[in-house]
């Protein structure tokens, strides 16, 4: 059997460094807003025949657009983001640029995207999730009621859930940084999704240890703990990775515009499994036994 509490301060070490590393990006990179929260102009452009992004690039930056933002789509067709310009301006644009490459280059998306409504978007998705959160904490406080202090229950499904938005977030700042990659409407879609699919997870799990407390399998509530982790985590990796099938076709096959709400889903289920299997488990053995020194890296172990 797999001593997945033996094993947790290894766990809290690398929950903690990638949540240290996300904080730190946030702190000096931020994220990297696109049209959505940054404002500006949108716009998918369809060439025939191809034309290179380079080419592309270095077109845009003749006409005074060098701070554009360039995204392949396939089969010719590239995702555009500029200052805001009215669609009459976009097809001049379109037009000049096609001149200038020798190629007929039509308008197939076109949107403008207000800062202040981006902002405000951000800021109900903010809200949304604290409501989630809340609203999954008394869900788990009421459906644990019969068993000893289950608000500790609900807290540590909810800190795992916490966890995984933090990483997720950070490791965003941090593509941000290194590759362009932006965030938008979808991003906070996907994070969404996977604030739902984590908990989900976590509570099958929280579910199986209640009836394995409910049996006395043993005294030794760690030990009860890790007998769950094991019974349950066929289930969860089977589900996992079914999901993470799905989640893959999409990003290979559907299409450049929904590659970052597809890459958050695939973080989300990747780090949502993780935490509920490593993380929110191993929280409940610690708060039981009072371990609070587990929590730091290296510390000493208590018999």
């Amino acid at each position: 059997m797999i001593d997945f509490v033996g094993k947790k301060q290894w766990f809290f070490l690398i929950s903690g460094i990638l949540i240290v590393a996300g904080i730190i990006s946030l702190a000096v990179f931020g994220l990297k807003p696109g049209p959505d929260f940054a404002g500006g102009t949108s716009m998918t452009l369809q060439f025939s025949p191809p034309v290179e992004q380079s080419q592309l690039r270095e077109k845009m930056a003749e006409l005074g657009y060098d701070k554009a933002t360039i995204q392949n789509a396939g089969e010719g067709n590239f995702i555009i983001h500029i200052v805001e310009i009215t669609s009459g301006e976009a097809s001049e644009l379109a037009g000049q640029i096609g001149a200038e490459l020798d190629s007929q280059v039509k308008i197939s998306d076109y949107y403008l995207a207000s800062p202040t409504v981006g902002a405000e978007t951000a800021r109900n998705a903010g809200i949304a999730v604290i409501i989630a959160a809340v609203a999954m904490l008394f869900y788990i406080v009421w459906a644990f009621r019969r068993m000893p202090s289950p608000f500790r229950w609900g807290t540590c499904a909810v800190i795992a859930l916490i966890h995984d938005v933090f990483i997720i977030v950070g490791i965003f700042s941090i593509l941000g940084w290194l590759a362009g990659v932006e965030i938008d409407a979808l991003f906070i879609t996907g994070l969404l999704a996977v604030v739902g699919y984590s908990i989900n997870n976590t509570v099958v799990i929280f579910d199986r240890i209640r009836e394995n407390v409910s049996r006395h399998i043993s005294p030794d509530f760690a030990v009860t703990v890790n007998s769950s982790i094991v019974e349950t985590l066929g289930r969860s990796l089977n589900t996992s990775l079914t999901t993470l099938f799905v989640i893959l076709a999409l990003f290979l096959f559907g299409g450049a515009t929904i590659h970052y709400f597809v890459l958050v889903l695939l973080l989300g289920v990747i780090i949502g499994t993780y935490s509920s299997v490593c993380i929110s488990s191993q929280l409940l053995v610690v708060w039981e036994r009072r371990e609070w020194r587990a929590l730091l890296p290296f510390a000493k172990r208590t018999t």
